[in-house]
Formats: structure tokens, C-alpha cells, sequence
């Protein structure tokens, strides 16, 4: 495997791509160094330490951190992270199936593309000035967010104008981050929106390594403890298990038979040959999860302030369910997942047209007539397979707070077991593995995941 990865480096063009996405990454993770002038960040590094470690607010601040590949609890330039642009995406790519002259643009190939994307530019600048007030807004004042008791920006700059320079900044990080991102995608190697967002998840796994150990180098490790040996071995093992099936589950295909027709030409005969046609298990990879999760966070919102106003009982409990991820919160969870897992699928695939694909190739799958019974029956085992693709993706975003209750541990190490961020590091991965197996196969090298000839 080490030659194999030493091979990156010896053909030049692949090495240009990696050691400018290296750098672009670099760049990145450098902003998050950056504060925003005129925030107390004394006053904010309080907060967040007075906040629970575990429970409350700081997990909302978790899971936007981890949706939009950003450290918004800090108040860095970078705060808003790529969320706005994938925002902005995501609203596109849903307008083309609802707006006809967004789906003409859909059809034209390149030229539409390229316009579409800049569209979606100017929407995201639209949107990082919409949060990025809001967000300013809310810490200057005495009952923000965090629950301070007062406004975390400094007395002397808690004005209108320098609330503008502080969204004006925030909306810049967000711009600079999407030239980023389009950079790798036009000039690196895989694709820069999500290699930013698992850089964000992998940059907390010091600090997630740190809170599990911390216990055992203050007490020392015991068995039949938290700290003892046998724990670390079941979390190492429960890791492995849960990343081996989160890779099976996103590679799983139900495999179509398709048989081609036979067309005679001259004194040949041709066709006749039978493949398959592959249909992804998690046909909507992560997108129902990000969706659930940040659906999610405007009851939290909604109860919080209507239970600070009216103090009445049941709003305490309902909020109290969703800040700390109770029962109520993960059946929404995961009825909202199986919704988007259903709605997302039903947008990007389209049954009818892959069965008129079909036809005018001249090929059909056995059993079943071209045209609508082959759609139909397409569209049967889609809904058959998503039912299955939606339960592993409940199964993964539950398990963080399976494990944070069952063994007592952080929060933020529970998420390296499941969850979106697990999801997103294993799928932009194993895409990367396989952009770089397409540069070394295309010059006759053999690709990382090619098992070795013997000699």
C-alpha cells in the first residue's frame, strides 16, 4: 500500500492536483484561526465552557459545525462555512424540476450548467448576508443565543455600522470558501464542497481524542471502569464495525438484469448480450440526513423562545426533548429522514425516462414490457430498496446518541461513530480513492484498491 500511495507522487500532473488541494485545505482550516473583530471572545470561550460539555445548546452548535464545515461557536471569519452555498444548491437543483426555465437550462448541457452555477453565486452571497446578520444580531444582544446574559460583542462596537462590517466579513469568508471549493473541483483532485466539509469533521477528532482519554491519564486506567481497557477495545471494535457498514451499504447495487435485442447486419448478427443495470441502495447518499438535521433545529428555536415567554410546562418539556435528543426528537429524526430518502430519490431518479432509455437502445429487461410496465417495475424496486436505504441511513444518525446514553461518553466523540459525519467521511473517501485509481489506471498503474499480482 505504501508504493502504491508513493506512485501518487511520481506522476507529475496527479501530484500538482494533490499538493494543491493540500494547500487550498490548508487555507481553509487556517481562517478558523481568525476571529471576527469586535467580538469578546474571552466572553464567548465562557459561554461555551459554562454550557455543558454534553447536552444543550453546544450540541445544536455541534451539528451546524458539522453540516456546514464551520466553527460558528468561536465566531471566526470562516463562521458560516459552506452551508449558504450548499443551501443555494440544494434550492436549485430542486427550482429544475418545478420551474420550467431552470429545467431548460438542465437540458443544455455545459452552457446551462455554467449558468445555473452562477446563479447559484449570486443566491449564496443573497443567503451569507441573510445569516450572517441575523447571527450578528442575535450574540449583540442580551438574551442571544448562547444564554450569556449579555451581548458577547464589545460595548464600544455594539453599533449598527460595525454589525455590517462584521456581516460583510462573514460573507466574504463564505464567498472565499466557495472559490475554494471550485478551485479543487477545477484544478485538485475530488470534489472541494464535501473534501471541505470531512476536513472540518476530521480537525475535531483531536480534541474528540483528547475528552475520551482525558479521564483515563487523570484517574488511570482500571478495569470495570470508564476508563478501563476493555471499554477502549469495545469503542475501537464498535468503530470498525460501524465503518465496514456504513462502506457495504454505500457501495450495496441492486443489479437489474438488461438484455440487449438482436439486430442482424449484413451476414451478422449482433446484440443479443446481457448486463445489468445497477441501482444504488442509498440512492440519495447523505442529503436526507443534512436535510432531517437542520429541519430539526427550528422547533428547538421555536420552543425555546415560546417556552421563555409563556413558561408553560409541556413547551419545557418539548424543548428540553430536542435540545438534549430525547425520544420525541429521534422519531422525528427518522420520520424525516425516510420522507427526504423518498422525496430526494423521487427527484433524481426518473423511472419513466431510464425505461425509454432502455427501449431506444434496444434493450429490456426479461418479464416485462418496454415503456410503462418497465417503468413501473423500475420504480417498484426503487421503492423497495429506499425503504431499506432509509433504515440504514435512521440506524447511523441515531447511533451517536445510542452510544453517548448507553456508555456515558462525549457527544463529540459518539459522532465519530455515526451520523452524517461519519456518512460524509466515508463517501467523499472512498470518491477520492476512486478519482485517483481513474488518474493511475489511465497510465497503466494499478489503482490503490487493486489487490497486488504476484511475482
Amino acid at each position: 500500500m505504501l508504493s502504491k500511495l508513493m506512485m501518487i507522487f511520481r506522476i507529475p500532473e496527479l501530484r500538482q492536483k494533490v499538493v494543491l488541494t493540500f494547500i487550498l485545505l490548508a487555507v481553509y482550516r487556517l481562517g478558523f484561526q481568525i476571529p471576527l473583530p469586535f467580538i469578546d471572545q474571552e466572553r464567548l470561550s465562557a459561554t461555551l465552557e459554562g454550557m455543558g460539555g454534553s447536552e444543550g445548546v453546544d450540541r445544536v452548535i455541534a451539528m451546524l459545525s458539522l453540516l456546514s464545515a464551520s466553527s460558528i461557536g468561536m465566531s471566526t471569519i470562516f463562521g458560516l462555512g459552506i452551508m449558504p452555498y450548499i443551501s443555494a444548491s440544494i434550492i436549485f437543483q430542486l427550482l429544475g424540476t418545478v420551474y420550467p426555465p431552470l429545467e431548460k437550462l438542465q437540458k443544455e448541457g455545459e452552457a446551462g450548467r455554467r449558468k445555473i452555477n452562477e446563479y447559484t453565486r449570486y443566491a449564496t452571497v443573497v443567503i451569507c448576508l441573510g445569516q450572517s446578520f441575523f447571527w450578528i444580531r442575535s450574540i449583540s444582544s442580551s438574551n442571544n443565543f448562547f444564554g450569556s446574559g449579555g451581548s458577547l460583542i464589545l460595548s464600544e462596537y455594539n453599533t449598527l455600522y460595525f454589525h455590517m462590517v462584521c456581516t460583510l466579513i462573514m460573507t466574504a469568508g463564505t464567498i472565499l470558501l466557495m472559490w475554494i471549493g471550485e478551485q479543487i473541483d477545477e484544478y485538485g483532485i475530488g470534489n472541494g464542497v464535501s473534501l471541505l466539509i470531512m476536513a472540518g469533521i476530521l480537525a475535531r477528532m483531536p480534541e474528540a481524542g483528547r475528552t475520551l482519554i482525558a479521564p483515563a491519564l487523570e484517574s488511570g486506567v482500571r478495569l470495570g471502569s470508564n476508563t478501563g481497557i476493555e471499554r477502549f477495545l469495545m469503542l475501537g471494535l464498535l468503530f470498525v464495525g460501524v465503518v465496514l457498514g456504513v462502506v457495504l451499504i454505500t457501495q450495496a447495487q441492486r443489479r437489474i438484469p438488461v438484455q440487449s435485442a438482436k439486430h442482424v447486419r449484413g451476414h451478422r448478427v449482433m446484440g443479443g448480450q446481457r448486463t445489468s443495470l445497477p441501482l444504488r441502495l442509498n440512492q440519495s447518499g447523505v442529503m436526507p440526513i443534512i436535510f432531517a438535521s437542520s429541519l430539526l433545529m427550528f422547533p428547538l428555536f421555536l420552543f425555546t423562545q415560546l417556552e421563555a415567554v409563556t413558561g408553560w410546562w409541556p413547551l419545557r418539556e418539548l424543548k428540553d426533548s430536542f435540545t438534549g435528543h430525547g425520544f420525541l426528537y429521534e422519531i422525528s429524526y427518522i420520520a424525516l429522514i425516510y420522507f427526504f430518502c423518498y422525496f430526494w430519490t423521487a427527484i433524481t431518479f426518473n423511472p419513466t425516462d431510464m425505461a425509454n432509455n432502455l427501449k431506444d437502445y434496444g434493450s429490456f429487461i426479461p418479464g416485462y414490457r418496454p415503456g410503462t410496465r418497465t417503468a413501473n417495475y423500475l420504480e417498484a424496486v426503487m421503492v423497495r430498496i429506499t425503504y431499506v436505504g432509509a433504515a440504514f441511513l435512521s440506524l447511523v444518525a441515531i447511533i451517536p446518541s445510542i452510544i453517548t446514553a448507553m456508555l456515558g461518553i462525549d457527544f463529540l466523540v459518539a459522532s465519530f461513530y455515526g451520523g452524517t459525519g461519519l456518512l460524509i467521511c466515508v463517501s467523499v473517501a472512498l470518491d477520492l480513492v476512486q478519482k485517483i485509481d481513474s488518474h493511475l489506471i489511465m497510465r497503466n498503474y494499478p489503482g490503490l484498491l487493486e489487490a497486488d499480482q504476484p511475482a
